[in-house]
């Protein structure tokens, strides 16, 4: 595991340094002329990015977030993998699997033409083995500037055929999530995980009134959030992923789980590129993965 002094090799003076929070946890701190972002390396978890042209951050963290070894920090950007959900068999497996609470290695970094980037790998041991008996390296490439693009990559080194399901389970800063609109899903089928995962079809963009968590299946669409208070959209585009998934827990769910403040739950929105559900992979031996995502924020 890293500590501060074998992280100084990584470092890139003016826009890439490495700190140790209070309860031992190592960040990542990027920040460029055109945007700055943190990465927890327990998980390769971001947890903020903001084009430095944007008054308010694009990736939203809860303000009482817990930043502690072995557990799952609320915001940012969660790596789930390498099953989405549920374990489909082991009930006692964490949901969304093991990655986004394990320490993960950074093994290049660098900047050019206004990008600064990192690359960070995933660290087996016999804890994670036990849950994933398989060779599968894994990696997270974050490139920042005024755009933020992250490519989770997975290679079968093993000789079996293994199934993968994966999100990059980003939450977004929203003025209000009453007031916003989520465009690119129209016409698409999802599965509603408030209704028993009912079959349903997207008509129209989505406008968020309860607590919503679905599935959308077969769709490689771009999505757009549209910001009436931050004057802003939000573009999400992918590469790789042929699920979305949407999620805001509303004001219930989210008193239940402890780490939102009271309102904070109305600042955010899940919008999460996966393959998951109907889209869950079979990755054969020798075979590479590889799922893209690119953030970008402009004027409505």
């Amino acid at each position: 595991m890293h500590n501060l002094d074998s992280l100084n090799r990584f470092a890139i003076p003016g826009q890439l340094a490495f700190r140790a929070h209070p309860t031992g946890l190592i960040f990542a701190e990027i920040d460029n002329a055109d945007g700055q972002a943190s990465v927890c390396l327990q998980g390769a978890h971001l947890t903020s990015f903001r084009p430095k042209a944007q008054p308010e951050p694009v990736v939203w963290v809860s303000e009482v977030a817990r930043y502690l070894p072995g557990k799952s920090i609320r915001g940012g950007v969660p790596v789930c993998w390498p099953w989405f959900g549920a374990h489909p068999s082991e009930s006692q497996f964490p949901a969304h699997g093991f990655a986004r609470t394990v320490p993960w290695a950074v093994t290049d970094s660098g900047a050019s033409n206004g990008v600064t980037h990192l690359t960070l790998q995933l660290q087996t041991s016999e804890a994670t083995r036990a849950q994933w008996p398989h060779d599968t390296p894994v990696t997270l490439h974050i490139q920042v500037s005024d755009v933020l693009e992250m490519a989770l990559t997975t290679q079968n080194a093993s000789g079996l055929t293994l199934p993968l399901s994966e999100a990059l389970h980003t939450y977004f800063q929203v003025g209000d999530i009453a007031e916003v609109e989520l465009h690119g899903l129209d016409g698409c089928a999802f599965l509603d995980k408030t209704d028993n995962f009912a079959r349903k079809h997207q008509t129209g963009a989505l406008r968020f009134g309860g607590e919503t968590d679905r599935v959308y299946v077969d769709t490689t669409a771009e999505c757009v959030i549209h910001d009436p208070l931050l004057q802003r959209k939000l573009r999400i585009a992918k590469q790789g992923s042929a699920s979305t998934v949407v999620w805001t827990p509303w004001e219930q769910k989210a008193a239940a789980m402890g780490d939102f403040t009271a309102q904070g739950w109305r600042n955010m929105l899940c919008v999460e590129s996966a393959n998951a559900a109907d889209n869950a992979l079979s990755l054969a031996p020798g075979a590479m993965q590889t799922l893209r995502v690119r953030y970008s924020a402009e004027a409505l």
